[in-house]
């Protein structure tokens, strides 16, 4: 039998000796075989409402990335925000910076954000979106804020506030409309987060600023600041800017004239947050709270109630250079050279000046209407009657009511303004003083001096009239009558040495007719543009004593033989110098000395000043039978008086944009050191680099005879009472229908010209020395006042050479070498043999 195993087992420990073997382990246990739970019902629900929600979830998640592509593929461009200029009103500015017009088709005030009050800005940032220099476009606490407050307000009948932005609300209002839809505030959102991401927070709050609606027909915080105050930005005090910043939310709510209180509590409220923000103190918020709110009526600035003609002009020119919608919407800043107290001298010399021919030429035409003044509903009738045009604001339409030998008595409206009720005014208009008033029979024919007023009014004339003295102490007003001229005329005056047009009158009224015969007339200059004429002549090298014969002339034309005359027919004065034939205005010596320099230079010479540009080379042209107009005659002499100098007539100084940079100028000198930091011990020196048009020494000599024009000549009226050295020259058509008067100084130029619109005769010996030349002393005297003499200066090389001229003793001025070269010209056509016009001898020198 084989030996007993004894390999212990695995886990076995052999018992020590000694010691009793433990029993065997137990037999392996059976595993229990486990429960399976039943499921629970809540356990069920909750998986499937789980699973739902994630399958809500990524369903409404590609709904909404669907949405959002549909929203956003049909987005306005909101990148040319970054660009956008709102149509802004532009204004014209007279030299003292006095308002003339504005140019608007809406009326809107932009204001750059740089130009906006950092407290205005920080009183809607408080009030509308205190987060917005922190936000991304969109401000999720803010939503989340009006969520709660919409759920405590549920029910109360409030209506729900919003959570926009300031640039959801550039978004809805240049944007997306104003539509109270979830598509809208969706498509809001978007925008307003796309704005952010391409215009600076600045921009943004530029475009909001300005284009918000805050009532009264105001966009914009500086027209609500004009509507609500009549202030600008810079003149609110702190309670006014909190007010405004209470408007965005329902500006027809907190109107403060119709809910004062709850105007001022949303101020307040304003102030609060402000505070809150740190913007103001708490000191200076309690003291703003204590403001009242005190609306004031909006006033359109006053504009100037003179230079209409100006004006448009200026309009035209703007139009022009910048087209109609830069000129109307672009906000241009318009800097003007007129100087207003000139143009009201102008305005009122000019039509002195017309009224004087009118009642000496034109006589009294008679009542504008009749109506019943038996009757005392006198009022209703006055009142339907149209004024007409030229009835200047100061004149009154007056019913003639009474009439006595030696008086009326007329009655009138009055009516402080628009608003205030019509009254009744009656006042008494004397006969004495009304002896011109002749009745005008038509074709230039008058009736008889009027003896007594009923020869001139009946009751129920409807007249103008002007209350000369008011009426005090029980005494009635005193009247004039008063008849719109049918003659015009315009006046310009100029700087030569800019070129700056100082004062311009196109006509009796721009109410009555606004085409400017400064501007716009071609009219004939007759002899004062004789000056072209001569001024050739001296430039070749003839001296002023040069002697041409004023005798017959024939010249042949195609259209026969020309004979012209002097203004005195059949008047002759032999061999007489150059000054002398300016002096007199001799037509003949003119002719002649045209033939000798050539009409060619003679056209040149006047295209070269500005006067008529491509002048046909006819003799007649000499006497100016050519056409052009007041403004360029100005321009012409400026060239005189500017020592040679091209003179371009200019009526705009600057313009600058909306944002103040000048994006034009008139005047183009050059001014070295004018930017220095520091003034220099020297001022700086502007260069005059306009072109030369004439030899100064030429120019010169021209200078001088016209000043005997005025001194000794047909123009003497130009310089009665005037002591200083005046130069001009008088021009009168054939058969009287222009008279005018051109003149100046080393200061200023003056052009003056009387006449009808439907050109004929003003009457015989109704000549430019006669109505043109006093006008333009009035207008010089204005201009100049008590200022010191300033006389001409001469050249280099200029050489005066005391003469006598009659019985005067003056200082003759020679080119160097010319003092004694003068000869006779003429003598050759003395007998009365023709010479053809297009001959030319050339010039003498």
């Amino acid at each position: 039998m084989s030996p007993p195993d004894t390999r212990l087992e695995p886990g076995f420990d052999p018992p020590a000796p000694g010691r009793a073997a433990p029993p065997p382990p137990p037999p392996p246990r059976k595993p229990e075989r486990r429960r399976r739970r039943r499921p629970s019902l809540f356990g069920g629900v909750f998986r499937f409402l789980f699973t739902l929600a994630m399958v809500a979830i990524v369903a409404g998640g590609v709904a909404a990335f669907g949405l959002y592509r549909h929203i956003a593929a049909d987005l306005p461009d909101y990148r040319w925000l970054a660009d956008y200029q709102p149509p802004q009103m532009s204004r014209i500015y007279a030299a003292d910076s006095r308002l003339m017009a504005e140019l608007a088709a809406e009326r809107r005030v932009f204001m750059p954000i740089e130009a906006i009050p950092k407290l205005v800005q920080a009183a809607f940032v408080s009030a509308e979106d205190q987060r917005f220099w922190e936000h991304h476009g969109i401000d999720p606490r803010g939503i989340l804020r009006a969520i709660i407050t919409n759920i405590e307000q549920y029910g109360t009948g409030r209506r729900m506030g919003g959570a926009s932005t300031i640039t959801q609300q550039v978004a809805k209002n240049m944007l997306v409309g104003n539509d109270r839809t979830l598509l809208r505030k969706a498509r809001e959102a978007i925008l307003a987060i796309r704005i952010e991401e391409a215009l600076p927070k600045e921009r943004i709050l530029e475009l909001y600023l300005n284009e918000i609606f805050l009532g009264y027909q105001a966009f914009g915080v500086a027209a609500a600041a004009q509507a609500y105050f009549n202030k600008g930005l810079d003149e609110l005090s702190l309670g006014e800017i909190a007010f405004l910043g209470a408007l965005p939310k329902a500006p027809n709510n907190y109107n403060p004239v119709r809910y004062p209180e709850a105007a001022r509590a949303r101020r307040d409220w304003v102030l609060d947050r402000m505070a809150e923000d740190g913007a103001i103190t708490a000191e200076q918020a309690a003291a703003a709270k204590q403001e009242p709110i005190v609306p004031r009526m909006l006033r359109r600035p006053e504009t100037l109630p003179v230079g209409q003609y100006f004006t448009e002009e200026v309009r035209r020119e703007l139009l022009n250079r910048f087209g109609p919608e830069q000129t109307t919407m672009g906000g241009l800043v318009v800097r003007t050279s007129i100087e207003p107290a000139l143009q009201k001298a102008t305005e009122q010399v000019l039509r002195n000046g017309l009224v004087s021919y009118d009642r000496r030429r034109g006589g009294w035409r008679g009542a504008i209407t009749r109506i019943s003044a038996g009757s005392t509903d006198w009022m209703p009738q006055l009142e339907a009657v149209q004024r007409p045009g030229g009835v200047l604001p100061e004149w009154k339409l007056a019913v003639v009511l009474e009439v006595r030998p030696g008086e009326a008595k007329l009655g009138w409206i009055e009516r402080p303004d628009s608003r205030s009720p019509a009254q009744p005014r009656t006042g008494i208009l004397p006969f004495d003083g009304l002896a011109w008033a002749r009745k005008a029979l038509g074709d230039g024919r008058f009736g008889g001096r009027p003896s007594r007023m009923q020869d001139i009014l009946s009751p129920g004339d409807v007249v103008p009239i002007e209350v000369t003295a008011p009426g005090a102490g029980g005494r009635p007003d005193r009247l004039a009558l008063r008849q719109v001229p049918q003659i015009e005329g315009a006046i310009v005056a100029l700087d030569p040495q800019t070129g700056r047009v100082l004062a311009m009158a196109g006509g009796w009224s721009f109410d009555k007719s606004q085409f400017n015969r400064a501007t716009q007339a071609q009219r004939q200059p007759g002899s004062s543009f004789k000056p072209f004429v001569y001024l050739p002549a001296l430039e070749a090298g003839v001296p002023p004593t040069q002697r041409f014969l004023d005798g017959p002339i024939e010249v042949m034309t195609p259209q026969g033989v020309w004979r012209p005359s002097n203004y005195t027919e059949g008047s002759y004065n032999g061999y007489v110098s150059i000054r002398t034939a300016l002096q007199k205005s001799l037509n003949l010596v003119t002719i002649r000395v045209a033939q000798e320099v050539g009409m060619a230079k003679v056209s040149e010479t006047a295209a070269r000043f500005g006067v008529i540009d491509n002048m046909p080379r006819y003799l007649a042209m000499s006497l100016g039978s050519g056409e052009t107009t007041v403004l360029r005659m100005a321009a012409g002499y400026a060239g005189f008086a500017s020592g040679g100098r091209k003179v371009t007539p200019t009526f705009i100084d600057s313009v600058q944009d909306r944002r103040g940079r000048v994006i034009w100028r008139s005047d183009a000198r050059a001014c070295e050191g004018c930017d220095a930091p520091r003034p220099g011990e020297e001022p700086p020196e502007l260069v005059d680099a306009r072109p030369q048009i004439a030899d100064p020494i030429a120019v010169y000599q021209m200078t001088n005879i016209l000043t005997g024009v005025v001194q000794r000549g047909t123009g003497t009226a130009a310089g009665k009472g005037l002591d200083r050295p005046i130069a001009g020259k008088t021009g009168t058509t054939n058969d009287y229908v222009d008279n005018w008067f051109v003149g100046y100084t080393p200061d200023i130029v003056i052009a003056v010209w009387l006449g009808f619109d439907d050109p004929h005769s003003l009457g015989k010996d109704e000549t430019g020395g006669h109505n043109a030349a006093p006008v333009f002393r009035d207008v010089l005297q204005a201009a100049l006042g008590n200022s010191p003499p300033v006389p001409f200066r001469a050249p280099p090389g200029v050489a005066l050479v005391r003469m006598q001229d009659g019985n005067a003793t003056i200082m003759e001025a020679f080119r160097p070498g010319t003092e004694n070269s003068a000869r006779r010209v003429g003598g050759e056509t003395a007998s009365g043999s023709a010479r053809s016009e297009d001959q030319n001898l050339g010039g003498l020198y």
